[in-house]
């Protein structure tokens, strides 16, 4: 069975910097596509980042720009380095992996191409 943990949430100021760690485990990624998404109480689930098995493609929400990096670790893992938090940038943080290959933004950015999802971690900025 298919399992996403996420880890490396908590409490932090405005301008403060968190890692985020995704581990899958039950099934190799290492060709898949994996992502973020962050999801704030009342609102949409937004896209944050996602990145290709190769770890050569990445693709970020306008929201995170310059201020986020996502990255590749040994086999299965995936980071999330969010610098220069922002009180907007509270949210649940869920990791997600699709099962198959794709090239554009607009395939990485919807939530609906990805198949498998972790239980989230949250991620509180307070001013």
């Amino acid at each position: 069975q298919v399992r996403l943990v996420e880890s490396g949430g908590g409490l932090v100021q405005t301008g403060a910097s968190l890692r985020l760690s995704c581990v899958a485990s039950g099934r190799t990624f290492s060709s898949y596509v994996m992502g973020w998404f962050r999801q704030a109480p009342g609102k949409q689930r937004e896209f944050v980042a996602g990145i290709s098995w190769k770890g050569d493609l990445s693709y970020y929400g306008d929201s995170v720009k310059g201020r986020f990096t996502i990255s590749r670790g040994n086999g299965d893992t995936i980071y999330l380095e969010m610098n220069s938090l922002k009180t907007e940038d509270t949210a649940a943080y869920h990791c997600a992996a699709k099962d198959y290959y794709c090239s554009d933004y607009a395939c990485y950015s919807n939530y609906h191409e990805y198949d498998y999802w972790g239980q989230g971690t949250q991620v509180t900025v307070s001013s």
